[in-house]
C-alpha cells in the first residue's frame, strides 16, 4: 500500500501551511510508515493511504516518488 504523508521539515516549529511538503512511502500501516520515518525527524502533519483511483492520479504528477526506506 502507498502511503502519503505530508510534513514540516523544521519539528520544532508550529506547521505553517506553505512549508507544507509530501512524500510517498510503500508500507502495510499507518505505523510502519511512522517508524520507517522515525530516524528523519520530520513534523508529520498527516498521513494518508491512497486508494486506487487517487494513487492513479497522484503518479500523473511529476512530483510523485516512492521513497525508498
Amino acid at each position: 500500500m502507498i502511503y502519503k504523508v505530508f510534513y514540516q521539515d523544521l519539528p520544532e516549529e508550529v506547521p505553517v501551511r506553505e512549508r507544507t511538503k509530501s512524500l510517498y512511502v510503500e508500507a502495510e500501516t499507518e505505523r510502519e510508515v511512522r517508524t520507517k520515518l522515525a530516524d528523519r525527524k520530520l513534523n508529520i502533519e498527516h498521513i494518508v493511504l491512497l486508494d486506487e483511483e487517487h494513487l492513479g492520479y497522484e503518479q500523473q504528477s511529476e512530483y510523485y516518488k516512492v521513497e525508498n526506506l
